[in-house]
């Protein structure tokens, strides 16, 4: 900032202030038009130099592969057309006088000679791994002499050298001996035992020539493999530390920038393990981007300048009246309350801002908390905590809550069982559901009325007495089941009508006479309704099982009869649904037989614990159908006695069912406990099991198998990407990409736009 003059530097602080904000505003478009060009032109002349360098380096990868797959095919050619098969059965006749076998390894020389007439070969040879034989384009003789005399190698390389005679090579390349790197073939190929390696000794010199990129932004070239090992390089590469810094943990391709270098680093076709990497100089590379840099900085600075002149002269103009609202607004709030940041214009509009954006949220957050504030209040007063009239009152007053204070009232309590396959639905989704459930009550319902969830699975309801609807508490509880019906896959509901009271403080008393009514719900599956008029307990159905009955079962567990077991379950199941028992009576008679199986189980087997057999209780318990006591019975039965249904069973042919399941339904919840189940196994065996027979974890399998359907959607469908997650099992969105993007890498939008493009 400029030195003002110490009397007036308030006024000049200001000033400048004004000055500098209108400076930005004037000059907005004209460094927003600097930066356009800036970004357009450079930007296109950089990319034009990273597609040049890219075609540069494909132009010599391919040439460079190329000239490998020609030498591969070449070797490939040597060993498929020679008689080397013939040779080996004439080795065990090494005589002089055998002319067949001379011929032949006459012919073979003829073909190495052939093979060295390369020009990046120096020398071809042709090592049996089961005979003493060598034989190259000049002579045969044994291994001894030949790497003693015509191929002599140090003591400290025989010994890695010879062991790379074995296993199966398909032109591997190994560390270089001397000036030239050996290149391996074995022969037969499809054989991890072969008879023979062709050996081809690459020049290093011809092979850096065939590399060297002959460009002036090109500072070097090296072939490197998987493991960052240089196998040739060409150029004097005087910053080689530098390139494999900028080449370490890059992933082909790629190209890595870092000062006045860069690295690009290319996938060679002719193996996947190479790499070509180069090291260019982005200095010479990117001239014309420089030049062309410095004439926008000097065109932005020329605009800045005029522009500085121009805003100092506005400045001044609106210093005053600024000045007159800033006193306004200082004489009517307090220092500490608003923003001092900034010059007074910019402190006027954010403090502007800042009371309008706190009404707003202010006025948000109230209207946002208080249906769930009411909710909670009503609760509280379902559930006896507030009992006098007082109470409720100066609450209701508090949170805005109004109410009539003579008004009947009945409390409708709706008790949810959710089916087994949504039983497993998350916390939100149940949320999301509940929430939808309420709206289409209210919208059904003409009575008003009040809706508050007093237990995850228990919805209250309490319906205003309507003089003028004469509606009755049972013909309201049927408009309501209507609402239920319309969720039916979703869960089982029963609705427990309570008794009319007149006072707000009374209501308790209704909500508690509506749970002990619920006490009376059957086994039947869909919406039911229990009312002062439902049938009590059935007299006629007795809830424990007799002595008589116990030791029945316990004689056919030891006959074997299982099966029996299974039917005696079933037919007091079908007698309570007979004689229509509550809920509560069949599931006391089904803990009894559920004890009397594990008596039985116990005295042969140790294998089961206390908590495998807290859980099947709590199985049975979790059951409100008559059809779901039968499953939770079947897979109980499987479970305890597995040697009779087990017997014979093909596991993997159940695995195979258990796939084209899978296939049929991975839009719905697949749930490994049913599957292990089915097989009688643990979780964790099952779990081995599936990752033995298909070779996959199971939950590996069934994601992929989703992200397999819904990449067809994307490609095939125009159907929007939340359609797409619930076609194949997924709840929600998020969960969709999340998984989407951790198996592809990309979201599913971009990979439709990849593939569509």
């Amino acid at each position: 900032m400029f030195p003002l003059p110490q009397m007036r530097s308030f006024r000049a602080n200001m000033f400048w202030r004004h000055f500098a904000n209108y400076f930005v505003l004037i000059l907005i478009p004209v460094i927003a038009a600097s930066i356009l060009a800036h970004v357009l032109v450079v930007r296109l002349i950089e990319e034009d130099a990273r597609k040049l360098s890219d075609v540069v380096m494909s132009r010599f990868t391919e040439q460079t592969d190329t000239a490998f797959n020609a030498l591969k095919t070449n070797m490939i050619n040597m060993l498929s057309t020679s008689g080397i098969r013939s040779l080996l059965k004439e080795s065990g006749d090494s005589s002089p006088e055998n002319r067949q076998r001379s011929e032949m390894i006459h012919d073979l020389r003829g073909q190495l000679i052939k093979l060295q007439s390369s020009e990046l070969v120096s020398k071809a040879y042709l090592v049996f791994a089961h005979h003493d034989l060598v034989i190259d384009g000049d002579t045969y003789t044994n291994k001894s002499y030949y790497f003693n005399i015509q191929h002599p190698l140090e003591d400290k390389d025989r010994t890695p050298f010879f062991a790379l005679f074995s296993g199966k090579k398909m032109m591997s390349f190994v560390e270089p001996l001397g000036e030239d790197i050996p290149a391996l073939m074995s022969y037969p190929f499809n054989t991890d035992a072969p008879e023979v390696y062709l050996v081809v000794n690459i020049r290093r010199d011809k092979l850096q020539n065939l590399i060297h990129v002959r460009q002036d932004w090109v500072a070097g070239t090296a072939i490197v493999g998987s493991g960052g090992q240089v196998l040739s390089q060409a150029g004097p590469m005087k910053e080689w530390n530098v390139a494999a810094q900028l080449a370490s943990g890059l992933k082909n391709p790629q190209f890595n920038v870092a000062g006045q270098k860069a690295v690009s680093l290319v996938p060679s076709g002719f193996d996947d393990s190479w790499s070509y990497l180069s090291m260019i100089d982005m200095q010479t590379l990117m001239k014309p981007a420089e030049v062309t840099r410095l004439i926008s900085w000097a065109f932005l600075l020329f605009f800045v300048l005029i522009g500085s002149i121009v805003s100092y002269h506005l400045s001044r103009r609106i210093y005053k009246p600024v000045m007159e609202i800033k006193e306004g607004l200082k004489s009517r709030r307090n220092e500490n309350d608003h923003p001092r940041d900034g010059n007074d214009f910019d402190v006027i509009k954010r403090y502007s801002r800042l009371i309008v954006s706190e009404n707003e949220q202010l006025s948000q957050l109230v209207s946002g908390m208080t249906p769930i504030v009411h909710e909670h209040f009503i609760a509280k007063i379902l559930q006896g905590q507030y009992r006098d009239a007082l109470s409720i009152e100066t609450y209701a007053r508090e949170i805005g809550f109004a109410y009539g204070k003579k008004t009947a009232r009945t409390v409708l309590c709706i008790a949810f069982h959710y089916e087994r396959e949504y039983e497993q639905l998350s916390e939100s989704s149940k949320s999301f559901l509940m929430a939808e459930l309420k709206e289409r009550i209210r919208g059904l319902v003409p009575a008003a009325l009040w809706l508050c969830q007093t237990k995850p699975d228990t919805l209250a309801c309490i319906v205003h007495r309507d003089l003028f609807l004469q509606l009755n508490p049972e013909e309201e509880a049927d408009i309501v089941k209507l609402a239920l019906q319309l969720y039916g896959k979703y869960f089982k509901a029963t609705i427990g009508i309570g008794s009319t009271v007149h006072a707000m403080e009374e209501l308790h008393v209704s909500y508690e006479h509506a749970l002990s009514v619920l006490q009376r719900r059957r086994l039947h599956s869909g919406v039911e309704i229990c009312g002062q008029d439902s049938p009590p307990e059935s007299a006629r159905y007795d809830s424990y099982l007799s002595v008589q009955e116990v030791n029945r079962m316990l004689n056919q567990y030891k006959t074997r009869e299982h099966d029996k077991l299974l039917q005696s379950a079933f037919e007091v199941l079908d007698e309570g649904v007979r004689v229509n028992a509550t809920a509560m009576q069949v599931k006391h008679l089904c803990s009894d037989i559920l004890n009397t199986w594990i008596r039985a189980v116990e005295t042969e087997r140790k294998d089961f614990h206390v908590p495998f057999y807290a859980g099947l209780f709590d199985t049975l318990n979790r059951c409100m159908t008559i059809d779901e006591l039968r499953c939770s019975f079947e897979e109980i039965h499987r479970l305890l006695f597995p040697a009779i249904e087990g017997k014979g069973e093909d596991k993997p042919k159940k695995l195979a069912d258990i796939l084209n399941y899978i296939h049929e339904h991975y839009d719905q919840e697949l749930s490994i406990e049913y599957f292990a189940g089915t097989l009688n196994m643990s979780i964790g065996h099952f779990s081995r099991t599936f990752k033995e027979e298909v070779g996959e974890k199971y939950v590996e399998y069934i994601a992929r198998y989703r992200l397999m359907k819904a990449k067809e959607m994307l490609l095939e469908t125009d159907l929007k990407i939340d359609d797409i997650a619930e076609k194949v099992g997924y709840w929600g969105r998020n969960s969709f990409i999340r998984m989407f993007r951790k198996y592809e890498g990309i979201t599913p939008a971009k990979y439709r736009t990849l593939h569509q493009q």
